[in-house]
């Protein structure tokens, strides 16, 4: 149908009819199978794993400075409380295997004590922070009614399982926590 045109009024450039299209893309969203109601919304779970963390994950590494690179000297230790010494110990330890009777074997497994002698040797806490740690780690094995000399003899015993050394660092993290250490 024709378009009059008043005066001053210009024509229009373009007419769409897009009610093909619309018919188009309708005729398509019927043939989708219908959306499922009752699903319960799960949280989501990504298909390709989780990101493998480095045991010292959330502790910055020690840098050195401009003195010590001059001086040659090793960087200052991060500083960490027994608590955080503790925790870095059990997540070494779960990284690179648990052992008995030796500190540290071929395969890079290491015990109670050889964890936190790694935890101290990679830079995080002094010798003053193991040293706490320990203490409140046998705090908790005299509280618990294990009579061991040492947490190293208790890390030995045919008994003990790594869980056993984990639930106990993370008891004497606690402790340590609770007291401020």
């Amino acid at each position: 149908m024709p378009t009059t045109l008043h005066p001053g009024q210009l024509p229009p450039l373009l007419t769409i009819d897009a009610s093909g299209l619309v018919a188009e893309i309708e005729a398509y969203l019927a043939t989708l199978p219908a959306p499922a109601q009752s699903r319960a919304a799960l949280p989501y779970v990504c298909p390709l794993g989780s990101t493998v963390q480095t045991w010292n994950t959330g502790f910055p590494p020690p840098t050195l400075t401009l003195l010590e690179r001059i001086a040659r000297r090793p960087a200052h230790p991060v500083p960490v409380t027994a608590a955080d010494h503790l925790r870095l110990t059990s997540r070494y330890l779960h990284h690179h295997g648990w052992l008995q009777g030796a500190m540290w074997d071929t395969a890079g497994r290491v015990c109670l004590l050889g964890a936190q002698a790694a935890v101290l040797a990679h830079g995080y806490g002094t010798p003053t922070t193991v040293q706490n740690a320990r203490w409140q780690v046998m705090e908790i094995l005299h509280a618990t009614g294990r009579p061991v000399t040492s947490p190293d003899e208790y890390n030995d015993q045919p008994t003990t399982r790594q869980a056993d050394i984990h639930h106990l660092l993370d008891r004497a993290a606690a402790r340590a926590l609770r007291l401020g250490f």
